[in-house]
């Protein structure tokens, strides 16, 4: 009889549960509702400050925003400063929770990636409209609404970090404002880390976090930053790629010719390159740089299972981004993602368009984008790449090459290991603290939601939890379809709402 009573309880406890986070839920959504207009002004204040880390004006603005915004919500907020002058500071604030046993800290970012404004369609960066749908689904430009007027959740709103990651911040002190509002008692300490230069490598984040290690005491990292799944689904991600970055440039003559004079003579460095990448990748796209997965660490059955589960949407992806063909091998986006990637971010070679002229330019250049997975180091990562170009027949200086050496060496590349790169960052899946965020996240949605390993994107969790030793979880709130890192970057706004509530019942998670 004992055996068959004690399911049941475990049942009839986890239905009480999910009844009392229900109920949380509807109380901030009926806050959210009440409150949508003001909301909405809220963030497209924060979303009109520029905020390109290297700005060093307008990104102070933006932590001096934050700051102002947390002073009134009483987060006993500071700014933790880096010792080098200029560098963004995190935007650090604080609620203790009486009785609480636990402490969260609740990270995002208020830096955004550089943009070219003339990229952008019908629109500017850092000037938020709002579209009646997605510019690819034929959304028009309509006003904001006025008080009184509907809001509908499939409008979106277009501005830089407006996916990434200004919602992050956004849909964490907005959770914590429906919480206070709703008089629902939080059941975690919770700490507020909002970083001011994720998108240029958080060069200074380790710094900062070493300075203040006791300040930063807690039992884990959740992380605001990326897409929810490709069908829709709220996702919990349990890692990141690490990345870091090269930037290579081969060399012809030394200065540029004409192509009439010289072509098929003088070697055109825009082809020596070409054949140097082409030589990085073969026919179906694996690369074929040696060594380049040996150290990865394999995946455990628990992760493997969640990636069988996962909804398969490759077909799907392919249909919307208008491509017949991928990369791997044949292997789904999933797999490949917690695989170390290589990629060509972008190239040059004389000029193109109106600017075009019958040349053989003297340089070729290319920057390149290297992720990683749990086991490689991005040091050894790079190391790598450059005894493949090596490999190639390549003389590889960290320079431009002198006279002399251009008379040696037939081919010659520059190589530079750009700065800010930093490792990957996995946490197991079936710790307590990872079944609390689950199923805090869960009881959100309707839906099952997916449970990942590795997260495509890369965040600086290995310096998080290198630095304080502490586990790190994220949470990605953004449409897939948001155009994070590029021109015309946007949010849904139903999931900048369902952000408000997921980590409001984060706030409120359970661990019993």
């Amino acid at each position: 009889m004992k055996k068959l009573l004690l399911p049941l309880f475990i049942i009839f406890l986890s239905q009480l549960t999910s009844s009392g986070q229900s109920t949380i839920t509807n109380s901030v959504r009926e806050y959210r509702r009440a409150n949508e207009h003001h909301l909405l002004n809220e963030f497209v204040q924060l979303l009109s400050i520029p905020n390109v880390a290297s700005d060093t004006i307008n990104i102070r603005k933006n932590a001096e925003y934050l700051l102002a915004e947390m002073q009134k919500r009483g987060l006993k907020p500071r700014l933790l400063e880096a010792n080098v002058k200029k560098v963004p500071p995190v935007v650090y604030g604080e609620w203790n929770t009486p009785g609480a046993t636990k402490t969260i800290t609740f990270y995002a970012h208020y830096d955004g990636q550089p943009t070219d404004p003339a990229a952008w369609t019908g629109s500017k960066p850092w000037v938020p409209v709002l579209r009646s749908n997605a510019l690819e689904k034929g959304g028009k430009t309509i006003p904001f609404p006025k008080a009184g007027e509907k809001i509908d959740p499939e409008w979106r709103i277009y501005a830089r970090s407006a996916s990434d990651d200004k919602a992050g911040v956004f849909a964490i002190l907005t959770a914590f404002d429906a919480l206070i509002a709703k008089g629902i008692k939080p059941t975690v300490n919770i700490k507020f880390f909002f970083e001011g230069e994720e998108e240029a490598g958080s060069s200074n984040l380790r710094e900062i976090i070493t300075k203040h290690k006791e300040l930063l005491k807690a039992d884990a990292f959740i992380v605001c930053d990326g897409p929810v799944h490709q069908s829709g689904r709220k996702q919990v991600v349990f890692g990141v790629r690490g990345v870091t970055g090269v930037d290579i440039t081969v060399y012809g003559a030394n200065r540029s010719l004409h192509s009439g004079h010289y072509g098929n003579w003088s070697p055109n460095p825009a082809l020596t390159l070409a054949r140097l990448l082409s030589s990085m990748k073969d026919d179906k796209g694996n690369i074929t740089v040696k060594g380049w997965a040996d150290d990865v660490e394999p995946l455990g059955p628990v992760e493997l299972r969640a990636i069988k589960d996962a909804p398969q949407y490759d077909e799907e992806i392919k249909r919307q981004l208008g491509i017949s063909n991928t990369e791997g091998g044949g292997r789904s986006l999933l797999e490949l993602i917690n695989l170390p990637s290589l990629n060509i971010a972008g190239i040059k070679s004389g000029d193109v368009g109106e600017l075009a002229r019958n040349v053989i330019p003297s340089t070729a250049n290319v920057v390149m984008d290297l992720r990683l997975v749990k086991g490689n180091d991005h040091n050894r990562q790079v190391e790598k790449l450059k005894k493949h170009i090596e490999s190639q027949g390549f003389y590889v200086i960290d320079r431009d090459p002198t006279e002399a050496e251009r008379l040696k060496h037939p081919f010659i590349a520059r190589f530079l290991h750009r700065t800010g790169g930093y490792n990957a960052q996995r946490t197991k899946m079936d710790l307590p603290i990872s079944l609390a965020v689950i199923n805090a996240v869960q009881l959100t949605s309707d839906q099952p939601i997916v449970r990942m390993p590795t997260l495509g994107g890369s965040l600086p969790l290995s310096i998080i939890s290198e630095s304080l030793n502490q586990l790190t979880i994220t949470i990605p709130i953004a449409n897939y379809d948001n155009n994070q890192h590029a021109e015309n970057e946007n949010i849904r706004i139903q999931n900048l709402w369902d952000g408000i509530e997921i980590f409001a019942s984060l706030m409120t998670m359970r661990f019993d």
